[in-house]
């Protein structure tokens, strides 16, 4: 857990990936500021270059210098979009071992969680600028954000889905938009899958592409390694009736044959409803007929 100096929480707002609209920044700072953070930005957080928050080196300069930046509590990034994969390469995450702080996102920022993953450092799959801007206070989105961010770890239970496979495992929290971690597949940045419990969430994908993705997951054993799956919102994937099958059954068939736990309907993504989730930590999935419970341990 980060160190909390002098009592007080200090917050960097940075855009490693796409350009945001400046109004949010200043929305999400407001929302801060409100549950009595300090919050900064980083020197480049409102640049635009084409669809990114500015060149590479301003991205990365923003990005190491909070990374670097002791007195920080956490690192919130504004937004998604695309620009992480450029750039993961050369951004040093080790003064985090050392000094840990929250880093804040989800989407592109999937990139950023996997890397941490991999040197055992956690992070918050959350709501970003945008969220923090237009949410209502109170959002549950929100409120479990704050919770976490003042040293409150949330027990999530949630209602079962019929196509729940029921199981209780343990395991390391890795994963968030499913695209997102194809494009690490391969790469020092993919997550180490042995005995972890994956979260998957994606939006506006076609079911085939899903199917795809997927089906490379279990052809290159992923499946084989995991001990639970978490599915969270799989938003505007608008079904397709020639798959002739649902987006669940398409996770279920490509899953089929390994006995892990399955959870549909996490209320984790790219929606309102958007529960942080820290990846990883380890965590406890019970999925029962009645429940499914998500406890961090």
């Amino acid at each position: 857990m980060p160190e909390v100096k002098d009592n007080i929480h200090r917050i960097r707002i940075v855009s490693p990936s796409g350009a945001i609209n400046p109004d949010l920044i200043d929305g999400a700072t407001e929302r801060l500021r409100c549950w009595g953070f300090e919050v900064t930005e980083g020197r480049f957080a409102r640049e635009v270059y084409g669809r990114f928050a500015g060149t590479e080196e301003q991205r990365i300069n923003d990005l190491q210098d909070a990374i670097n930046d002791e007195s920080l509590t956490a690192i919130l990034c504004s937004r998604g979009g695309y620009g992480l994969a450029p750039i993961i390469d050369r951004v040093d995450f080790s003064p985090l071992i050392q000094h840990p702080k929250w880093l804040i996102g989800f989407s592109d920022i999937t990139i950023i969680h996997a890397s941490l993953s991999c040197l055992g450092i956690p992070s918050l799959h959350a709501v970003m600028a945008k969220h923090l801007t237009e949410l209502p206070d109170d959002s549950d989105s929100l409120r479990y954000l704050k919770e976490i961010l003042e040293g409150e770890i949330p027990k999530y239970h949630i209602a079962p889905d019929k196509l729940n496979r029921v199981g209780n495992v343990k395991g390391k929290l890795v994963g968030g938009n499913l695209s997102v971690l194809m494009g690490l597949r391969g790469t020092a940045f993919e997550p180490t899958y042995d005995g972890a419990v994956l979260f998957l969430e994606e939006i506006a994908e076609e079911p085939y592409h899903i199917d795809r993705m997927l089906q490379n997951l279990r052809m290159g054993g992923v499946f084989n390694k995991i001990s639970g799956l978490i599915v969270g919102h799989f938003t505007n994937c608008t079904e397709d009736p020639l798959m002739q099958k649902s987006v669940k059954e398409i996770v279920l068939d490509a899953t089929a044959g390994v006995g892990f736990p399955v959870c549909f309907g996490f209320p984790s993504g790219h929606e309102d409803e958007n529960l942080p989730l820290i990846m990883g930590r380890e965590v406890t999935l019970k999925v029962t007929t009645s429940e499914v419970m998500v406890n961090f341990n």
